[in-house]
């Protein structure tokens, strides 16, 4: 029977592209991932998702990747299939990090290629100020070592509402709604496959946001999501002293134009792309997105 099972997990995996593993973190709390699968004999891709995002946010890159690389799509607490914390405070980035490194150990790791998109690029770049050696390469998807008050206003104006809806397409039309400034060129399939990337349906049969909404918590009882930018600075020099890639949504409130200059200009390996007709932030599936990638893979292959 057990072998049974286990023939039938494996073969769920292969149909899918992924399988559902786990680690543990440090104060105890069972954490999720996909692993897609890839040669061995080169660094493992580590896809790290924004504040109230998962694993789900990579699932088109990861599957474009997978098998020419692996690919670690973890949820961080507090969201997807991770438990959620049992403290709302331990819902920082030095807490996600200390997360991110339970799991490299666990999986043995020593040498990645981080994927960051917003609050994962921040834990990029923390990553990179522990041990620059061990990033083969990076991407930090729209953020930087300073981040823009009107974006930080935005954000705390949405995360921790427990809005509910009854159908997808209600989940989608109300993601337009408050969205068709970042995403001005989405249609109805666009916002349902967002919606299926960062909602769920709930026990009660509604479809909500797939997240704890205490993270909310621990975010507006700080004044952001990260150190100062004098410290974030100093860590950005750590990553931008690897291959490194920069994009920027041209509409971004997060990541500011002049702010992406200044890490261009601060990183020799540097190469910076600001994605057309987007905000904060490219969801990577954009055909400007998909090249540069594709072009610092070749880099760091």
């Amino acid at each position: 029977m057990a072998d049974g099972l286990a023939s039938g997990r494996e073969r769920a995996a292969v149909e899918r592209g992924w399988e559902d593993r786990g680690w543990t973190s440090r104060d105890g709390l069972s954490l999720h991932l996909r692993d897609y699968a890839g040669p061995e004999g080169q660094p493992p891709i580590l896809c790290l998702p924004g504040l109230t995002r998962n694993a789900r946010d990579f699932e088109a890159l990861a599957a474009s990747l997978a098998g020419t690389w692996r690919v670690l799509c973890p949820d961080m607490r507090g969201r997807g299939d991770s438990d959620y914390a049992r403290d709302p405070m331990t819902y920082t980035p030095a807490h996600y990090v200390e997360d991110v490194e339970a799991l490299l150990q666990a999986e043995g790791i020593t040498r990645f290629i981080a994927i960051g998109t917003s609050l994962g690029g921040l834990m990029t770049m923390m990553l990179a100020a522990r041990d620059p050696a061990r990033i083969a390469a990076a991407v930090i998807n729209d953020v930087g070592p300073e981040i823009d008050a009107a974006g930080l206003k935005r954000i705390r104006e949405y995360v921790g509402q427990g809005r509910s809806y009854e159908t997808w397409v209600h989940a989608a039309r109300a993601l337009q709604e408050a969205n068709r400034d970042i995403y001005p060129g989405y249609e109805l399939p666009d916002w349902l496959r967002l919606a299926k990337r960062c909602m769920v349906i709930g026990s009660s049969g509604r479809i909500v946001f797939d997240y704890d909404m205490n993270i909310a918590e621990a975010f507006g009882a700080s004044d952001g999501p990260a150190p100062e930018p004098a410290v974030m600075w100093g860590m950005y020099e750590a990553i931008a002293r690897r291959p490194l890639l920069v994009l920027r949504g041209a509409h971004s409130d997060i990541l500011s134009a002049e702010v992406a200059a200044r890490m261009k200009v601060r990183g020799a390996a540097t190469e910076l792309v600001t994605i057309p007709g987007v905000g904060h932030a490219p969801t990577l599936d954009e055909p400007e997105a998909i090249a540069a990638i594709d072009r610092l893979l070749a880099r760091a292959a």
